[in-house]
């Protein structure tokens, strides 16, 4: 099914008559991008236009010897044997992709997303994981399969002359041998990327990138950057590395070249996306980065919030959300004399089980039980006016107490196939040069530098108070060591960052693309599946693990994606855009029944939110209407009143919690398997 985007989208914001006018950016560098001619040697020329949106993917695990109709257990993987491994892969299982099921995804891109983005952001892991004995992984293997996946980006977002769109992959934790061990740079596996992704890395970011396997691209000239992050260095798996507290550590490294990229962004008034496999996970009780990571990142963003969008992740196969909390920053974490970086919190799994994803999302949950309530947003001189008010709570009138990461489902079907349309704010930016001029007009420079004296528009009057009591430290002791240098806050009075305040480049919403493989695959009759069906275990076989193929030979009906669900109409969710307030919002309605008393035996009907305690305006995909602060007013105070006259409190997070669930699972789980999920 292909997606139905309208050629002219209503704008989703009212933006301020200054930042219409508002000139961002600088000219780029002649070595940022790799310049094309024409056949007959003269410059090409590009009539692309910005079309407001991106594609996330992630997460394919290609199996070259993934076979059909094999066994799903656990040590042959969908190798050999006979089973339910259907032509498009064996979804629910923990088998890795087939190749046919790259190929059609790819395929499916060309002719139905390919002409409408505007980048590519891939967060890695081209290589399947060590799942059978007989057939182990090695090295070079996995390096011709990451070279292959390489050259099918490069073909599916190419025409005649080269790519169309700026590619930004990163790597996975399976992309290298050993899996999770990557050593620091420079060094060979580095070395071999940087040739395989050499159509994706810019020619002046080169010896970076093999120093560490970091670097970025401007995917909008000028405007926007996306940064590749080696999260693999921050990753508490890597035996390779220690912290991101020593100097002498990658991850440290790492944090030191992004504080200097995002001031020289944040100097040429750009924003960035910041993308990486290994997502910063992290509940009260385990975590998937090393604790100093995690604090660095936080402090980071948190500093140059007003430049940073938001973190777009995968490695973890389930749809959901993070919010990083600032208040939790703590400085001794960051002293590489510190006695202080081992970690309170677990390590959590390698590879997560549907079991252990459930136990996660539940902590999750009891996490955002403790959120503070969000306070209805207000103008900022009226913000100015009243302090002392509620909003302090969750960093002033814009949440900018707290960070959004983003974590998309993966490809590989361990549930369904999935796929991640974002969309973004392109107002007053429409008719910006994009990537393929800059990469086809031999010579042409982009907007000319700004006058960066222009931020003056009403804004923060207290940008970083948590941070600057924290900068002090107790008895007047400096907490900030001479191998730390903290990165500087947003100049007071500028305006709080697209993540945070609707404007050009915030993110406005997302459709979200599955692939349903037991309807395409054509070999198990649609059937009710037993509660202990669910496997607890380590290794998935899949929820069709006993069932045989009806069709001798296969007969697959037309791979096709189609959408799962839309945040421009979930009236459930109710995001109004993909700022950090908007999901602050839904992790507390998520959070507010008590976690540890869950609510999923109460009777919950699947729908489509049309009742009564779900009403929201009907936007469509195509028909968005532009977003009013006082809705979020109206719709905060109506939902009081709605919990207080019909005691639908209860049941209605109910039902936002098994919503929550369900998209976790790429819809893969019936209502009552997930209340049956212990």
């Amino acid at each position: 099914m292909a997606p139905n985007w309208k050629s002219a989208r209503a704008c989703l914001w009212a933006v301020p008559s200054l930042l219409a006018t508002f000139v961002i950016g600088a000219p780029t560098t002649g070595g940022q991008y790799v310049l094309q001619a024409g056949k007959d040697g003269r410059p090409l020329t590009s009539h692309r236009k910005l079309h407001g949106r991106f594609l996330h993917i992630t997460d394919l695990h290609p199996d070259e010897y993934y076979k059909v109709h094999t066994s799903t257990e656990e040590n042959i993987a969908c190798h050999r044997g006979h089973g339910p491994a259907g032509t498009y892969g064996a979804e629910t299982s923990d088998c890795d992709s087939p190749l046919a099921l790259v190929d059609a995804t790819l395929d499916w891109i060309t002719a139905n997303l390919k002409d409408s983005i505007d980048f590519v952001v891939y967060t890695g892991d081209s290589a399947r994981h060590d799942s059978d004995e007989k057939t182990p992984r090695h090295n070079k293997d996995i390096l011709a399969m990451n070279r292959r996946i390489a050259d099918s980006f490069v073909k599916t977002f190419s025409d005649d002359n080269g790519l169309v769109v700026p590619v930004v992959p990163t790597f996975g934790n399976n992309d290298i041998y050993p899996h999770n061990v990557l050593m620091p740079g420079p060094n060979d596996i580095l070395k071999d990327y940087s040739d395989i992704w050499q159509p994706f890395i810019p020619e002046d970011q080169r010896h970076s990138f093999e120093f560490g396997g970091w670097f970025y691209v401007e995917v909008i000239p000028n405007k926007l950057a996306v940064f590749s992050l080696n999260t693999l260095y921050f990753f508490d798996r890597n035996a390779g590395i220690d912290d991101c507290a020593h100097p002498s550590e990658p991850g440290y490294q790492h944090f030191d070249w992004l504080r200097v990229q995002l001031q020289f962004l944040r100097n040429r008034g750009m924003k960035a996306i910041l993308m990486g496999h290994v997502p910063p996970a992290r509940t009260s009780g385990k975590q998937l980065w090393h604790e100093t990571c995690w604090q660095k990142y936080t402090l980071w963003l948190q500093q140059y919030r007003d430049v940073v969008i938001t973190g777009l992740y995968g490695h973890m196969n389930i749809d959901h959300f993070l919010l990083q909390d600032t208040k939790e920053i703590d400085f001794t974490y960051l002293e590489s004399q510190s006695n202080q970086l081992a970690s309170i919190r677990e390590t959590m799994e390698d590879e997560i089980s549907i079991q252990s994803s459930k136990d996660y999302l539940m902590e999750l949950r009891e996490d955002w039980s403790k959120l503070p309530d969000p306070v209805k947003p207000q103008d900022f001189e009226e913000s100015k006016k009243k302090k002392g008010n509620k909003k302090k709570k969750i960093g002033g009138p814009w949440a900018e107490r707290y960070q959004l990461t983003l974590i998309s489902p993966s490809v590989v079907p361990n549930y369904f196939p999935t796929l991640r349309v974002f969309e973004y704010n392109i107002t007053s930016i429409e008719d910006t040069p994009t990537w393929l001029d800059i990469v086809r007009r031999s010579g042409m420079q982009s907007a000319s530098a700004p006058d960066l004296g222009m931020h003056s528009p009403e804004l923060r009057s207290e940008p970083d108070v948590e941070i600057e009591k924290k900068k002090k430290g107790k008895h007047g002791k400096d907490p900030n060591p001479p191998d730390l240098q903290i990165p500087d806050a947003p100049a007071k009075g500028s305006l709080p960052g697209p993540g945070y305040y609707p404007q050009p480049l915030t993110l406005k919403g997302y459709v979200q693309y599955y692939a349903n493989l037991t309807v395409i695959n054509n070999d198990i009759a649609t059937e009710n599946v037993d509660e202990d069906d669910l496997s607890s275990n380590k290794w998935d076989a899949g929820k069709h693990h006993d069932k045989k193929p009806q069709h001798k030979k296969p007969q697959p009906k037309e791979f096709n994606y189609q959408v799962e669900y839309t945040t421009f109409d979930d009236k459930i969710y109710k995001l109004k855009d993909l700022t950090v307030r908007s999901f602050l919002r839904l992790a507390h309605r998520i959070g507010e029944t008590p976690a540890k008393s869950t609510g999923l035996d109460e009777a919950y009907e699947e729908d489509n939110g049309d009742d009564d305690d779900d009403e929201v305006a009907d936007y469509g995909v195509g028909d968005v209407e532009p977003a009013d602060e006082e809705d979020y007013d109206n719709d905060f105070d109506a939902e009081k009143k709605k919990k207080k006259k019909k005691g639908g409190h209860k049941m209605k997070n109910t039902k936002i919690w098994l919503h929550f669930l369900k998209h976790a699972f790429v819809s893969t789980k019936s209502v009552d398997e997930l209340k049956n999920i212990k």
